[in-house]
């Protein structure tokens, strides 16, 4: 399933359950939520956490947010409700695009721009350099078990697109034997410049990946951000910030 062409595209079904509407592409596996009545709300922890990179960047105004895997919209849904950044958003199927603007209530927006093309294509692409400071990988099939995407030349063309200062969010499942693999390849292409947010009960486990000059930053004025973030987007960012410096313990400044 890794190395799927882009033509052999997933079925897309669709699930509801206490308000909240699912997103699958024909198996139990959810691929996606959102909740009928709040459509811009994360339902899904992990997709709170893919949004972690607000803790060391601002939304950008002229440069876009890159989003790679549509999946249910949610993450698109609530960047343009809660920032005015220009979305660049990559998907190969473009039955997915079709049921986000039909069933999941994905807006049509100036801002908005979804190519429909295998990722690692999309990355590849050398005028792609720079293009978006902040990238947010999640590319599942629908056995759900591992990125379809997950190489190192892969993961050093994300930190192309994220250029000189940046940061990616890469939903990996934490349980499953591609965590190790895809680890090691972005310790690979990212130079080792990794954070680890901890796992959920659903198996997803959030990384951060940086591009630019290294970053210290003191645990008080992490956690300060953190709760300008909280504040702002009502996501638990005070959370994320405490396990970023629970994990570099006895450090006077943290390293990112």
């Amino acid at each position: 399933m890794r190395n799927k062409p882009a033509s052999q595209h997933d079925e897309v079904t669709l699930s509801e359950h206490d308000g909240i509407r699912y997103l699958h592409f024909a198996t139990e596996w959810v691929q996606g939520a959102m909740r009928i009545d709040k459509p811009a709300e994360l339902v899904l922890e992990y997709t709170r956490q893919m949004m972690a990179w607000l803790l060391f960047l601002d939304p950008p105004r002229e440069a876009a947010i890159g989003q790679l895997g549509l999946g249910a919209g949610s993450l698109t849904r609530f960047c343009l409700k809660h920032t005015d950044s220009p979305l660049q958003v990559v998907e190969w199927n473009p039955q997915v695009t079709l049921v986000c603007q039909w069933h999941m209530k994905l807006p049509a927006a100036s801002r908005l721009v979804i190519d429909h093309e295998d990722a690692a294509v999309w990355v590849a692409d050398p005028a792609r350099q720079g293009q978006c400071p902040v990238l947010m990988v999640d590319l599942y099939d629908a056995q759900a078990q591992g990125p379809v995407r997950d190489s190192v030349q892969f993961y050093a063309h994300c930190r192309r697109v994220l250029g000189e200062v940046g940061v990616m969010t890469v939903n990996l499942f934490g349980n499953h034997d591609s965590f190790p693999r895809n680890l090691a390849n972005l310790r690979e292409a990212f130079d080792g410049r990794l954070a680890l947010l901890p796992p959920i009960d659903a198996g997803n486990q959030i990384v951060l990946a940086f591009s630019g000059p290294p970053l210290q930053v003191s645990a008080e004025a992490l956690l300060e951000r953190a709760a300008q973030v909280e504040a702002r987007y009502g996501l638990p960012a005070r959370r994320w910030a405490r396990s970023l410096i629970g994990a570099q313990r006895g450090q006077g400044l943290l390293d990112f």
